[in-house]
């Protein structure tokens, strides 16, 4: 929220305090400033021009010969722009002038002819094109007649002012406008604010003649007021009025809606005008827009509606979205001479929903999603209405039309200072306590060292005790409350068994050359539910910041996916990731969702890249299982990965369950290609592992081994399978009965194809037999082979080869 320091002195006298002390201040007191702006820094030598001749260039179809009045001097410049013509005044960067992007203005020639300096657009003098009126979007800016040569434009158009960039946090909505910032400010430095009542001119005629206005839904709309005007000459803001939208970040329109812009920022409360002979103003009302209803919104585009939407209705038809935005049909134009003027107050949840949906964020919808000062209302209306029949001849019709009301809610709360002592560590007393909520404009009572507080509206923030006593801590200085080091007895810091597991677990991905990233915990409910074979309920979030972040995750793998999309949109294609962190099941004791660590690892791309001595080898499923299994083998952990179809985003012929015994710890696998195809993701595998399962494991301690200092003994054996054969089946049968001098099985060869019979395969293992304390015999071997074989004949349906 941008806030005008010029402006804020018509509400509070700060002569004696400068932006920066103010900036300072604020910070210090709850309000976070993120930056202090001054529109003129930078720029120099920028004065108001007047065009007293203007020629076409003998030399160019498109440039413009001008002479200039620069107030002392008439002077020659060349300019390109479209809209310049005579009797204009407008803005000269002289030679030697600073502009945007400190570029440095000098005398010339163009196509022949001498130019002494520039006449400039906004943006050239460092305003922002979104905010320039769009009749100047593309050429000069016209300065208004009463413009003076030779004088410097920054006056006319608000640059000499100060501008604080406040970041507004959801609950101190209040700042969002200048009149609740000038609360602030008064209290902070207990300075009389300076707000005058509006006394609003009204004609003789009812409002309710002319417009009447029903609300479907009372809840969803607590406060729906309108107002008629008519009369109105619809024509540009005086200069005044543009310089502060334009300093503010808000575009000029024409004088009426800027009217209604200009009360946003001073009240905070967003307004809304029809063009009332645009629609049948007898007719309207507040409802939930009808399946499949279009409108069309003032950017031109066409939105379907759905029964969640909020829209203000005409004659049937949708003319605004409720507290976003209005309609294009309705819109005021320079032909609009009558207008009905909305201010309301819609629920904000429902705002933010239809804001989201649409994906359309207005200054409306933001202020409407925070809350707004339900007791400012109807000034805020007044005071529009009020400044329309000053700057637009307007006549305002008596009474506003209320289609809805709530009486705004004043909130009393009782405290006592021993307690506002005891949190703060302070010694206040009471007269100290009352004279910060005076600061404050609240209402206090004593009686004894207990005070009743009673705050306005304008702070609906503020509901509770412990409220009331951070607005005591931040007036009376941050700054000031005692430093005092924590006492009583202290125990040894240490790591838990269960963090030093994940910080071993991250050092040895690390070590692999895996880079570790951190994914949201809150997402969408199809995210937080994929990659789970058990379907539970997702947990939601009570109060959303939006629909993407709605949704405690039950997977980390869901959140590698959005980061591999995210680098591979950016090019980044050889990713090696890994995760660990908190996933959240279904809601168990006490209604709160069961937490567990789970780890997770995702690789796309080349795992080694081609070099002059080497071919790119790009990473696959065993190159993912190989990991996982040096990090199971760096645990002590003996695993077996078992294929699986039961995971709807994994391909069902390339994922593998991790079994340790009968328990499973997690899969490995390549994602389906059609959830690759879905979300723009290249060949992606991941895995994910239960890291609170394998805690739990009982993990065999490994004892040093000498070396051997018998020879090991290696035969092959060749397998005629069925082609749905397993090797993890295979090899535990080798395994349980090589006897006690097997120590390792590998497959070396797996074929299938010609010569090879269809629907079989042939599967090569190399058995390795050592004894530590003899050399191994032949008859030995043999016995252990035939015990093997005749295993592998009786379980499985095979052919020796």
């Amino acid at each position: 929220m941008l806030i005008s320091y010029k402006w804020l002195n018509e509400f509070v006298d700060l002569s004696d305090v400068t932006p920066d002390e103010l900036a300072d201040k604020m910070s210090r007191t709850g309000i976070e400033v993120e930056e202090v702006i001054r529109p003129e820094e930078g720029l120099k030598k920028i004065v108001v021009g007047e065009v007293v001749e203007c020629i076409d260039h003998p030399n160019s179809d498109h440039l413009h010969i001008c002479q200039v009045n620069i107030g002392d001097e008439v002077t020659q410049i060349v300019c390109g722009a479209p809209n310049v013509k005579s009797g204009q005044k407008v803005i000269v960067a002289l030679p030697g002038a600073r502009i945007a992007g400190n570029h440095k203005i000098k005398k010339g020639k163009m196509r022949g002819e001498a130019s002494n300096g520039m006449l400039c657009a906004l943006e050239e003098i460092d305003i922002s094109e979104s905010v320039t009126p769009k009749e100047f979007a593309d050429g000069i800016y016209i300065l208004p007649e009463d413009a003076v040569p030779g004088e410097s434009v920054f006056p006319i158009l608000g640059m000499d002012d100060t501008l604080i960039d406040l970041a507004i946090t959801p609950n101190r909505a209040d700042a969002l406008s200048m009149r609740g910032t000038a609360y602030e400010v008064a209290a902070i430095y207990n300075k009389p604010l300076h707000m005058q009542d509006v006394v609003l001119e009204e004609v003789s005629d009812l409002a309710s003649d002319k417009i009447a206005a029903k609300v479907d839904n009372q809840e969803a709309v607590p406060v729906y007021t309108l107002r008629y005007i008519d009369h109105i000459e619809v024509k540009t803001s005086p200069m005044w009025l543009q310089a502060r939208l334009m300093n503010m970040g808000v575009r000029p329109i024409n004088n009426i809606v800027d009217i209604t812009n200009y009360m946003m920022l001073e009240y905070g409360q967003p307004m809304h005008a029809y063009d009332a002979a645009k629609f049948n103003a007898q007719s309207m009302e507040v409802r939930h827009a009808k399946e499949n209803e279009v409108l069309v919104t003032l950017d031109g585009e066409e939105r379907t509606l759905s029964p969640e939407d909020l829209v203000i209705a005409a004659d049937g038809k949708a003319i605004g979205l409720a507290g976003v935005m209005g309609g294009q049909a309705t819109e005021v134009t320079a032909d609009t001479t009558a207008i009905v003027l909305e201010a309301a107050q819609f629920d904000p949840v429902s705002i933010r929903r239809t804001s989201q949906r649409h994906n359309l964020r207005t200054d409306a919808s933001s202020r409407f999603e925070k809350g707004i000062n339900m007791a400012a209302i109807k000034e805020a209306s007044n005071a529009a209405a009020q400044m329309m029949t000053t700057l637009a001849g307007a006549h305002v019709y008596r009474d506003m039309v209320i289609a809805s009301d709530t009486e705004p809610q004043f909130v009393e709360l009782t405290i006592t200072t021993e307690r506002i002592n005891a949190l703060l560590g302070t010694e206040l007393t009471v007269a100290e306590v009352e004279n910060i909520f005076a600061a404050l404009r609240f209402e206090t009572t004593v009686n004894s060292n207990e005070l009743t507080v009673v705050v306005p509206p304008r702070r609906w923030d503020i509901s509770i005790d412990a409220d009331l006593i951070e607005e005591v801590g931040r007036i009376y200085g941050y700054n000031k409350l005692p430093v005092t080091l924590p006492t009583g007895a202290t125990t040894a810091g240490g790591l838990s068994p269960k963090q030093i597991f994940i910080r071993h677990t991250k050092k040895f991905l690390a070590g692999l050359g895996l880079q570790e990233v951190i994914s949201y915990a809150l997402t969408t409910e199809a995210k937080a539910t994929a990659f789970t074979a058990t379907k539970q309920d997702a947990v939601k979030v009570n109060w959303p910041m939006s629909e993407e972040h709605a949704v405690l995750r039950q997977n980390i793998a869901s959140g590698l996916m959005d980061d591999i999309a995210y680098n591979v949109a950016r090019k980044n294609h050889n990713l090696s990731f890994f995760e660990t962190g908190t996933v959240f099941a279904s809601r168990g004791e006490n209604n709160l969702p069961e937490e567990c660590q789970h780890l997770g690892i995702a690789l796309t791309g080349e795992w080694q890249p081609a070099t002059w001595n080497q071919s790119a080898v790009a990473v696959d499923f065993f190159t993912l299982k190989g990991i996982v299994e040096a990090w199971l083998s760096y645990q002590h952990i003996q695993a077996e990965f078992v294929a699986t179809s039961e995971l709807a985003q994994m391909h069902p012929g390339r994922t593998a369950k991790i079994m340790v015994g009968d328990t499973e710890i997690g899969f490995v696998g390549q994602i389906h290609p059609q959830f690759e195809a879905d979300n723009d993701l290249p060949i992606v595998l991941v895995a994910e592992i239960d890291l609170d399962t394998v805690l739990e494991l009982k993990r065999p301690c490994k004892a040093f081994k000498s070396v051997p200092k018998y020879p090991a003994v290696t035969r092959d054996i060749a397998l005629l399978v069925d082609e749905t054969v397993e090797n993890a089946d295979l090899e535990r049968c080798i395994h349980d009965n090589g006897g006690r001098f097997l120590v390792d099985v590998s497959l070396f060869d797996l074929y299938a194809g010609v010569n090879i019979e269809a629907g079989k395969k042939s599967m090569a293992y190399q058995l390795t037999f050592v004894n530590d304390e003899a050399t191994l015999t032949d008859e030995e071997i043999e016995q252990a082979m035939a015990k093997i074989i005749n295993q592998l004949s009786e379980n499985f349906d095979l052919v020796i080869r």
